[in-house]
């Protein structure tokens, strides 16, 4: 269950949820701030839960448009894919997180649209990486 790799990159975190993290070719840059929900300070910042819903609402509008020609399905320009993760203390002691994901296709028909968007799911690394490890729910707008 090996995974061929075509595309490797890095990012470097200093100082945790309050510090700043950096990829190694500066493109991204952000200051982390720890939200008040969680005991910080909030405030303007990011944090590890708004990175992994950029990042997964982004591959998973993608693996929407590498899978629709074998669909049959187009993917509208204004499609549109709004990832919320939620963190929280988990049962079995540690902490975990949740992930809703919310799928707009703006003139696609519902069962085509499902169809769609659970192909995706089947294809999508961030999906892959999450399966059977954290609750993600799909909904079709």
């Amino acid at each position: 269950m090996g995974v061929n790799v075509i595309y490797k990159t890095k990012a470097t975190a200093t100082g945790g949820r309050d510090g700043a993290a950096r990829s190694e070719d500066g493109s991204v840059d952000v200051k982390l701030v720890v939200p008040k929900e969680m005991g910080g300070p909030g405030g303007d910042g990011a944090n590890p839960e708004k990175l992994f819903a950029a990042g997964y609402s982004a591959c998973f509008l993608g693996a929407m448009k590498a899978v629709s020609g074998k669909e049959g399905v187009k993917v509208p320009q204004d499609a549109t894919v709004t990832a919320e993760v939620g963190f929280g203390p988990r049962e079995e002691g540690g902490y975990g997180i949740t992930v809703d994901l919310l799928v707009n296709l703006p003139g696609v028909d519902r069962a085509e649209g499902e169809k769609l968007m659970h192909a995706a799911h089947e294809v999508c690394p961030y999906s892959n990486a999450t399966r059977n490890n954290v609750d993600v729910g799909l909904t079709l707008a």
